[in-house]
C-alpha cells in the first residue's frame, strides 16, 4: 500500500466535498418545505459531521470549524430550541456556500469561519418578523426523503486500497473519457476505411464477411457504451436551479412554486455543463421578469403564489428542456417600442415575431435596470450558447398567462446525426436537427421576390441560395435538390448537387491554426480518409442573407428584423468627434476614479462630483447624457439628487443610474419612486455590466 501525501488527501476531500455540499443544499431546501422532518434533520447533521471529520483529516481547520458551527445550528433545530424558518435556512445555505468557497481556495471564504454563529443569531432575530417566502417543489422522479437513507460511506482514509470493491465507483477525469471516445471513433473510422479499400482494390464486399460484420457490431456497441459513460441526468443541476429560484424569490418577496418533471432525462456531461448557466439564467429570468409580486397577482385574480416548471424529455436524438412560468407574459408593446427606438421596423412583424427579438443583444423586457436584469444582456448569451451547442431556443408567451422557453439540444456533442450533401464537388454534413425539409428541384414551385429566389414552405416564403456560392466554392448545380435549414427565427433554402444520406458523425474541433470559419461547426474523417466539414446552419444562414442583401436592388426595404437589429445594437457612439458626457457622483475617491477610468476608456467624457449639491453645480455648468450616482453622500444623497433632477425642467430627461452597496428591495423601490432609471449593486459591479447599463440608458434616451 502507498501512503497518500497531503496534496492527494486534499484533492480527494475536494471531490468528496463537492458531492456532499450539493447533497446538503438539496436537503436544506427540502427541510424548508417539510418542517420538522426528523429523517431530513438527521441526514443534514450527518453530512455536516462527515464534512467536519474529513476536513480535519485533510488539515483544513477553517472548513472543519465552520462545519462544526453549522452542525451546532442544526443541533438547535434537532433539539427544538430553533424553529425552521426561511431565515434559518438562509443561514445554513450561506454557511454551505462559505464552505464551498474555502474549499475552492477563495480567500473571501476564510474570513467567514464564524458565519454559522453570526448567521444563526441574525436568523433568530429575524425569524419572528420576516414574511415567509415559500419555494415548493414537485419532482416526480425523486424518491421521498423519508425513504432516503444514504448508504454507509467508507471513511476517507490515508492509505490507498490494493483492489477495487465489488460494485464500487471509480472517479475518472473527463479528459480520459474524451480520449476514450475519440479513440473508439477513430477505430470505427479505420474500420470503415478498411472496408472501402477492400471494395475498391479487390472488389470484395466486406459486409459478406462474418468476421467483418462482427467487428462492426462490436465497434458500434463499444462506441455506444463509451458515450453512455459521459451521460448524466438533468437532476445533477436541478437542485442548483431550485436554489436560485428560492434565493431570488425570497430576495424579491415573492411566493413561488417550483416543479420538476423528467429530471432523470440524460444528457452528455459536456452538453449539460455548457447549458447549465443558460438554464440558470432562464429560471432567474422567470422569477425576476415573469412572476408578478403577490399583490399584483391577487389584484389580477390569479393565485398568490406563482409557479415555475422545468420539464425535460428526450425526443429522438434530442433533449427538450422547457422552462415555463405563469406570470404576466412578455410585454410585446414594450419590445416593439425598444426595437423601434433602435431603428428596427416592426410594423410588419406579428407578436410572435416580436417576441423573438428578446434574444437580441441590448434589448430588455424590463424598463428598470438592476443587478439581476434590465441591462439587455442575458437572453442573447443564452441563444449564442445554445446555438454553439448545435441547439436552438424558442419562446412562446401569452399576455397575463405566462411564458415558456424551450431549449432543444442534441443529446451529445461528440456524435451528431447529420444529413450529408454534395455541392461544388465537395461533401458536407448538415446537423439533422436544423433540417426543416429537403425536396427535389421544381422550377414551377419557385418564384422571385424583391430580387431573390424563394420557395414556399408551410405558406411562408423562404429565400433560396446556392450552397456552393454561399461557401465561395466554384460550380454547384442549378437544378439540384433544395435543403431548408432553420435557426432560432429564420429559415433559408440551399440548393445542392445531390443528397447523400443520413449518418451519425463523430465531430472534431478545427485546428487553432485555421482562421475562424463562421459557417463551419467542426469536421469529421470520412471512411476514405478525407475530411468532412460539418456546417453551422445559423452561420450559414447569416452568410447567405448578407450575400443576398449585397445583390439586392437599392429599393428593396429591410424586412429582416434580425439583421436590422444587429446594426442598431452595435453600441456605437453618436456622431464622430462628439463625446457623450457622463456625470459620476460619489463621495468615495476610489469609486469615482474607478468609474472614471472605465468610462473614459470606453470613449465617454467624464465629470465627477462628491455629493448631490456638487452634482447640481456641475449640471448648471453644462448638460450630461447620464448621471451615475451613489446613495449615501454628505449634504445631499443620491435619492434627493434624483428627485431634484426630475423636478428641474432642463434636467428631467437625463437618465439616472444608481450604483450602491444597499441591497434591500426598499432602497430599490425608493430609487424607482425618486425617478431613477436603474439600480446596480456595488457588490455585483464589473466593467461589462456598467457599460451595458450605460449604453442602454443613453441609447434609450436617443
Amino acid at each position: 500500500m502507498s501512503i497518500l501525501g497531503i496534496d492527494q488527501i486534499r484533492a480527494l476531500f475536494a471531490q468528496e466535498a463537492e458531492v456532499r455540499l450539493a447533497e446538503l443544499d438539496r436537503l436544506l431546501l427540502l427541510l424548508e418545505q417539510q418542517d420538522g422532518d426528523e429523517a431530513l434533520i438527521r441526514a443534514i447533521f450527518r453530512e455536516l459531521h462527515t464534512l467536519k471529520g474529513s476536513a480535519a483529516v485533510a488539515g483544513l481547520d477553517g472548513v472543519s470549524q465552520l462545519a462544526h458551527e453549522l452542525e451546532e445550528l442544526v443541533g438547535g433545530i434537532r433539539s427544538g430550541t430553533l424553529a425552521v424558518t426561511p431565515a434559518i435556512i438562509d443561514a445554513l445555505l450561506a454557511g454551505a456556500d462559505q464552505l464551498g468557497s474555502i474549499i475552492a481556495g477563495n480567500p473571501a471564504g476564510e474570513a467567514c469561519t464564524e458565519a454559522g454563529d453570526e448567521a444563526g443569531d441574525e436568523a433568530g432575530d429575524e425569524a419572528g418578523d420576516e414574511p415567509v417566502v415559500a419555494v415548493m417543489v414537485i419532482d416526480e422522479s425523486a424518491t421521498p426523503v423519508t425513504a432516503v437513507d444514504p448508504s454507509p460511506r467508507v471513511p476517507m482514509g490515508v492509505e490507498t486500497a490494493t483492489g477495487p470493491e465489488p460494485g464500487g465507483v471509480v472517479m475518472v477525469p473527463m479528459d480520459r473519457l474524451d480520449e476514450l471516445v475519440r479513440l473508439i471513433g477513430e477505430s470505427a473510422s479505420a474500420h470503415l476505411r478498411m472496408g472501402s479499400m477492400l471494395m475498391e482494390k479487390f472488389g470484395l464486399d466486406p459486409t459478406l464477411n462474418p468476421e467483418f460484420n462482427e467487428l462492426s457490431r462490436t465497434l458500434n456497441e463499444l462506441q455506444e457504451r463509451a458515450m453512455r459513460t459521459r451521460m448524466v441526468p438533468l437532476s445533477t443541476i436541478t437542485d442548483k436551479l431550485q436554489r436560485a429560484v428560492r434565493d431570488l424569490a425570497r430576495a424579491q418577496g415573492k411566493t413561488i412554486r417550483w416543479e420538476v418533471r423528467g429530471a432523470d432525462t440524460e444528457l452528455d456531461r459536456g452538453m449539460l455543463v455548457a447549458l447549465s448557466d443558460s438554464l440558470l439564467h432562464l429560471v432567474r429570468n422567470a422569477v425576476d421578469h415573469g412572476i408578478e409580486p403577490d399583490v399584483v397577482r391577487a389584484a389580477a385574480g390569479k393565485p398568490v403564489g406563482g409557479t415555475i416548471r422545468l420539464h425535460a424529455m428526450q425526443l429522438g436524438s434530442e433533449v427538450i428542456v422547457a422552462i415555463t412560468d405563469d406570470g404576466g407574459g412578455i410585454d410585446t408593446s414594450r419590445v416593439r417600442a425598444q426595437a423601434e427606438g433602435q431603428g428596427v421596423d416592426t410594423s410588419r412583424l406579428s407578436d410572435e415575431d416580436v417576441q423573438q427579438l428578446i434574444f437580441r443583444a441590448g434589448l430588455s423586457t424590463t424598463a428598470f435596470v438592476t443587478d439581476v436584469s434590465g441591462r439587455g444582456v442575458g437572453l442573447d448569451v443564452v441563444r449564442t450558447t445554445v446555438e454553439a451547442a448545435h441547439g436552438r431556443v424558442e419562446v412562446r408567451s401569452e399576455p397575463g398567462r405566462g411564458t415558456e422557453f424551450r431549449v432543444i439540444v442534441p443529446i451529445t456533442l461528440a456524435v451528431l446525426r447529420c444529413l450529408l450533401v454534395e455541392s461544388g464537388g465537395q461533401r458536407f454534413a448538415l446537423p439533422f436537427h436544423r433540417v426543416v425539409l429537403s425536396q427535389r428541384f421544381d422550377e414551377t414551385r419557385q418564384t422571385s421576390a424583391e430580387g431573390r429566389t424563394v420557395i414556399w414552405v408551410e405558406d411562408q416564403p423562404v429565400p433560396v441560395s446556392a450552397l456552393a456560392g454561399t461557401l465561395g466554392i466554384c460550380g454547384g448545380s442549378t437544378d439540384g435538390p433544395i435543403v431548408v435549414l432553420a435557426d432560432t427565427a429564420r429559415r433559408h433554402g440551399f440548393q445542392v448537387d445531390r443528397l447523400v444520406g443520413q449518418r451519425d458523425v463523430v465531430i472534431k474541433g478545427l485546428s487553432t491554426l485555421l482562421p475562424h470559419l463562421p459557417a463551419v461547426a467542426g469536421a469529421s474523417v470520412e471512411p476514405d480518409g478525407s475530411i468532412l466539414l460539418v456546417l453551422d446552419p445559423p452561420g450559414l444562414i447569416q452568410r447567405a442573407r448578407q450575400a443576398t442583401r449585397g445583390q439586392a436592388s437599392p429599393r428593396r426595404p429591410t424586412a429582416d428584423p434580425t439583421n436590422a437589429w444587429h446594426a442598431a445594437a452595435s453600441g456605437e457612439r453618436t456622431s464622430a468627434g462628439s463625446l457623450q458626457r457622463i456625470l459620476v457622483v460619489d463621495d468615495a475617491l476610489t469609486v469615482r476614479e474607478l468609474q472614471r477610468s472605465i468610462l473614459e476608456r470606453a470613449g465617454f467624457d467624464v465629470r465627477v462630483a462628491v455629493d448631490g449639491l456638487d452634482a447640481l453645480a456641475k449640471l448648471a455648468e453644462g448638460p450630461s447624457e447620464l448621471i451615475l450616482t451613489d446613495i449615501e453622500m454628505p449634504l445631499m444623497d443620491g435619492f434627493a439628487l434624483t428627485e431634484a433632477v426630475r423636478a428641474a425642467p432642463d434636467l428631467t430627461n437625463i437618465p439616472v443610474l444608481i450604483l450602491s452597496s444597499r441591497s434591500s428591495e426598499a432602497d430599490r423601490q425608493r430609487g424607482l419612486e425618486a425617478g431613477a432609471d436603474g439600480f446596480i449593486l456595488k457588490s455585483g459591479f464589473d466593467e461589462g455590466s456598467l457599460l451595458l447599463a450605460v449604453n442602454r440608458l443613453i441609447g434609450a434616451r436617443r
